[in-house]
């Protein structure tokens, strides 16, 4: 590529996951360059302006050749400890060392600046790599977008069809944050483009309560949906107490207890975003809890 074109060039680690291939995408929507860093040649990635290049992530000079000339790196890298920590370290060492100025690190989650430390895995991983990024000569971004509106399709265990009842821990009232991930990716590749980004990025799709959930349903389908409360979040921090202890240990980014863990998160309010920054890029068109479940509607 010549120099006009690495002006804009991102360069997007972990290209072909879920949310990854999405961000490549809304990327390449803009007629951005990419440059997607893979393991081996995606299908899904050979069309547009996207360049796959399959580094190995150990090879710290290969690494750093592998970014070089790009405006900014985008992790969408997924994972525990060893990716979070050490892959996405290691790809932090390299933006560093080819002399990118932005970074965007692998977060997409709650606000992990205001859960507790200890209550969940994945956002004391967030919280320990935020600690080396920030210590890092390179300009940080990150991406703050609660839990993936995508999940109230079915794979959450809130939105219960065969019963309909909405599950919830604690409060009926308490607020969640939900954004489907084709947003978080349309936005994310706004901030990889904004040299002026901030440190941090909050954004919300779409924030309803339990009770609203309920709601909402009863209205989509014409039935009365109710509410199911499991228990209070003593409780539900017992319960995942036990699951743990139960669990083998797995470098899995979401064994059950950890899903809890994310869900006490939601339940307790600690996670819940403030100062919404969805504007920033004009962005309007954001999808909807409605927009979301009424094709689950049977």
């Amino acid at each position: 590529m010549d120099g006009a074109q690495t002006q804009h060039l991102v360069v997007v680690a972990g290209a072909t996951g879920d949310l990854g291939t999405r961000i490549v995408k809304a990327l390449t929507a803009k007629g951005r360059p990419v440059r997607a860093l893979v393991r081996r040649p995606a299908d899904e990635l050979a069309r547009g302006n996207v360049e796959q290049v399959s580094v190995d992530f150990g090879n710290g000079v290969a690494l750093t050749h592998a970014v070089s000339g790009a405006a900014c790196v985008v992790s969408a890298l997924n994972g525990t400890a060893p990716v979070i920590l050490d892959t996405q370290g290691q790809l932090l060492d390299a933006a560093v060392a080819a002399g990118v100025p932005r970074f965007i690190p692998s977060d997409f989650c709650l606000d992990y600046l205001t859960t507790r430390p200890g209550d969940n895995r994945n956002m004391d991983l967030r919280r320990q790599f935020a600690a080396r990024l920030d210590a890092a000569r390179i300009r940080a971004t990150s991406i703050l977008n609660g839990p993936f509106a995508d999940l109230l399709e079915g794979q959450a265990p809130i939105v219960l069809h065969r019963f309909r009842r909405v599950l919830f821990w604690g409060d009926a009232d308490q607020v969640f944050d939900f954004t489907a991930k084709d947003d978080v990716a349309a936005y994310t590749a706004d901030a990889a483009l904004d040299p002026a980004a901030p440190r941090h990025l909050r954004i919300s799709g779409d924030q309803i309560s339990p009770r609203g959930l309920a709601e909402l349903l009863t209205s989509l389908e014409g039935r009365r949906w109710r509410l199911l409360r499991a228990g209070g979040i003593g409780r539900l921090s017992a319960i995942i107490a036990v699951a743990r202890a139960l669990t083998p240990e797995t470098d899995a980014p979401f064994p059950a207890w950890q899903g809890m863990q994310y869900l006490r998160d939601m339940s307790t309010g600690r996670g819940k975003l403030h100062g919404f920054d969805n504007t920033r890029y004009g962005k309007t068109d954001w999808t909807s809890a409605a927009a979301v479940l009424a094709p689950t509607i049977r």
